[in-house]
């Protein structure tokens, strides 16, 4: 366990060390809760440069989604439902719980894998409960690497998330999200956040942001990326950002 830690530790480090000198500062956006609504969903694909679409399973418009935004090159993740804790609000019919056995888990990951076609990696919907649990978040791990060796993104619902430390441990690519552009709607917060992104993408070498496909969000990223690059930054795909 003691090296399990060590290793945590290092991926910890390379993902958060300072910015080298002449080095491009990067940022990678996924937006999540993509599957339901068309027209923000093709918005959402329209963004400009590779940000990521992170696509609810057995939602109405995933197939089609997925396929369009591979179609366009950007890179698809299936967003994975699991528990969370507290009172469970979550509409999703597929979710990863705690009371799954592990032939549950399995089949229930396998049918969402299949319903978002041209995923590439898996990040959290919600998971507060569920993603501290080292158990699950093993058999998570083990179900990437049985399907073609899959990245994961950590929402980081939780700060007692164990997901990185069990990927870094069993050899999963795999990173976590530094800023929520969207906690609410508001111009301001969006405005903010954003900036944050920038401000831990100069100071680490490197960010992951999470939003969602509103009306206000998408504003705002359609006007401030074309603009990220004569600002000294560079916008990647989030695959570029994971490590083992």
């Amino acid at each position: 366990m003691t090296s399990a830690k060590a290793l945590l530790a290092a991926v910890l480090v390379a993902l958060s060390a300072p910015l080298a000198a002449g080095q491009i500062p990067r940022i990678a956006i996924i937006i999540d809760d993509l599957g339901y609504e068309l027209l923000a969903g093709e918005r959402t694909i329209a963004l400009p440069g590779p940000v990521a679409c992170a696509i609810l399973p057995g939602t109405p418009r995933a197939r089609y989604l997925a396929n369009v935004a591979n179609a366009q090159g950007k890179e698809v993740l299936l967003h994975l439902p699991m528990q969370a804790v507290g009172p469970e609000t979550s509409v999703e019919a597929t979710r990863m719980t705690l009371d799954m056995s592990r032939s549950s888990f399995a089949a229930t990951f396998a049918a969402a894998f299949d319903s978002v076609p041209h995923a590439i990696g898996i990040n959290n919907h919600r998971g507060s409960l569920l993603t501290r649990h080292p158990g699950h978040m093993q058999w998570l791990m083990e179900e990437l690497l049985e399907h073609d060796g899959l990245f994961f993104v950590d929402s980081f619902t939780t700060a007692e998330s164990v997901a990185l430390q069990i990927a870094s441990e069993l050899g999963v690519q795999a990173t976590r999200r530094d800023v929520f552009l969207d906690p609410d709607k508001t111009s301001l917060t969006l405005r903010r956040e954003f900036e944050r992104l920038k401000t831990v993408a100069r100071k680490r070498g490197s960010a992951v942001a999470i939003g969602h496909p509103y009306e206000s969000t998408l504003a705002l990223l359609e006007r401030e990326l074309p603009r990220l690059a004569e600002q000294g930054f560079d916008l990647v795909p989030v695959s570029e950002l994971v490590a083992n």
